[in-house]
């Protein structure tokens, strides 16, 4: 929904709000008008049901309000001598409507200074439970969010196992547009199998389900994304078919935020102009230089000398990081992810004869590289240029640059877009030119050859953006930890230092002076 239904929508919900709680409202000694207006009849509500008044701001969080609206509708009834398990029951099945009942049929009375209290361990676990729940999701959603690292297309900088901490709140924390939806659960509920979220798979559906996302909004942030940063971000072009498949369905989509959740690094921002040479990224015409802690890979065919080669102990020994396989009679082997730290040492071995790189030569096309199209006769390790757009600037439009920014033009910025013979119509009319929306970016792994990335579905919409990936509190190869790794930075020049030891000897002090302080207590 647009924000101008939205709009409405929420006026709706104060009318529906005031026909069924005026009446307790006149009971609890306030004036029946209070009932209907929005946001001041939430502030009066907290009072009525003995509350604290930030708990309004709760009720206007996307994700933490389903949990909130229930919370209230159960306190409304209790607040009016209504403490059975059936009226709590009553209450949150029948969507807060049980407030229709107290008021227009039922004969109850309000309790002035109502005790807040739970009366039962249970009570007392579950209101616990429930104000975790929302205190995470509060974190989880505007702060940071714990992201695990599912590939090798950043080794070395991050290593699959590795756990992070990824920050909302470095480039603007982005507010959920799937307002219905499982707390801190991503796309699928675990175990269960199903969709955490509300929403019709089908594009264009005029469903119920799909009016209620809200716009895309995103809180100010005190940084911009910088090249060479690792970012985290929805894949723009996952779809419900296949998780591998980068060639979006028109018929299957997901919500942005619902979208697969990725981390890459960023090596070409707004208003740039890239270029792949030989797997190199050039910008702007000059090599791209990564940060001291990144190592470029790339794959190779290494040729032995004897029939005496363990592939296997020389990938460990070389610190290698993707897999090997025999491609042909001779013995060649191909090793996926070389470094060239690794490639210094490793064509010294006196067991390998050769060793070439598997760059694949300019002007040969792969169908499975951005933009799809024939005229573009781009692969992994020869692409571009390519401009990567920049919000408020415009360029000339024309049919041999429309397959670049056809998908900016359509998916992400919300045009329809015809082609009529030698003409471009943008939302019915002729277009020569266009200008941007917001900003791109251009995501791509260190693991050159073993990364699916944005040279396979473009470019990438700051509104995708998810955050920044700050922290590493916990890395594990396999079922061995590596404990160098626990508690390092992600950022940062020289080899990560980790801050495990100085957290555990401050998480003792601060037990040890716990337990002090509360003998203290109780001998006094």
């Amino acid at each position: 929904m647009t924000w101008t239904q939205w709009f409405f929508f929420v006026l709706i919900i104060q009318v529906i709000h005031g026909l069924g709680t005026w009446k307790l409202y006149i009971k609890a000694g306030r004036q029946a008008w209070e009932a209907f207006v929005p946001i001041y009849n939430a502030v009066i509500l907290m009072k009525i049901i003995n509350r604290p008044w930030w708990w309004v701001i709760l009720l206007f969080l996307p994700i933490v309000n389903l949990i909130m609206f229930i919370v209230v509708w159960v306190e409304t009834a209790r607040s009016f001598q209504k403490n059975t398990y059936l009226d709590t029951f009553l209450a949150v099945v029948t969507l807060g409507f049980y407030n229709f009942y107290l008021s227009y049929i039922a004969n109850v009375t309000y309790v002035n200074d109502r005790n807040i209290h739970p009366k039962s361990s249970s009570g007392e676990w579950t209101s616990s439970i429930l104000f975790a729940i929302v205190a995470a999701t509060i974190v989880h959603t505007y702060f940071i969010q714990p992201f695990t690292i599912p590939s090798s297309s950043l080794e070395k900088s991050l290593l699959v196992g590795d756990f992070l901490f990824v920050s909302k709140f470095h480039f603007g924390a982005r507010v959920p547009m799937t307002t219905v939806a499982a707390p801190m659960v991503h796309d699928t509920i675990p175990k269960l199998g199903m969709k955490s979220y509300l929403f019709d798979d089908h594009k264009g559906s005029n469903s119920w389900k799909n009016k209620l996302q809200l716009p895309y909004l995103r809180l100010p942030g005190f940084e911009n994304i910088e090249r060479n940063d690792i970012v985290v971000f929805n894949q723009p072009a996952d779809t419900l078919l296949d998780m591998n498949d980068f060639k979006p369905d028109r018929n299957y989509y997901k919500p942005i935020d619902k979208k697969t959740n990725l981390v890459k690094r960023c090596v070409a921002i707004a208003g740039d102009s890239l270029e792949v040479r030989d797997g190199f990224v050039y910008i702007n015409g000059k090599k791209n230089v990564l940060p001291d802690r990144a190592h470029l890979q790339f794959s190779y065919f290494v040729q032995p000398k004897t029939n005496q080669f363990n592939p296997k102990y020389l990938k460990d020994r070389y610190d290698i990081t993707d897999g090997f396989g025999i491609i042909n009679q001779q013995n060649t082997y191909y090793f996926s992810a070389i470094s060239d730290e690794a490639l210094s040492k490793f064509k010294n071995h006196p067991n390998v004869a050769s060793i070439t790189p598997n760059i694949q030569e300019k002007g040969v096309r792969d169908a499975d590289i951005f933009p799809h199209d024939p005229n573009y006769n781009w692969n992994i390790d020869q692409f571009g240029p390519l401009y990567i757009p920049e919000k408020g600037k415009t360029i000339k439009l024309n049919l041999e640059v429309l397959p670049l920014y056809k998908r900016v033009i359509t998916e992400y910025e919300g045009n329809t877009l015809e082609v009529k013979g030698n003409q471009i119509l943008i939302n019915r009319e002729v277009a020569n030119s266009y200008t941007f929306k917001q900003n791109y970016y251009w995501m791509m792994g260190d693991n050159r050859h073993n990364s699916i990335d944005a040279r396979r579905w473009g470019f990438v919409p700051f509104d995708h953006v998810l955050g920044k990936p700050v922290f590493i509190w916990m890395s594990w190869d396999g079922a061995s930890p590596r404990w160098e790794r626990f508690f390092t930075t992600v950022k940062g020049t020289g080899k990560a230092t980790s801050y495990f030891i100085p957290f555990l000897i401050l998480l003792a002090c601060w037990m040890g002076y716990s337990q002090w302080k509360k003998r203290k207590k109780v001998n006094s």
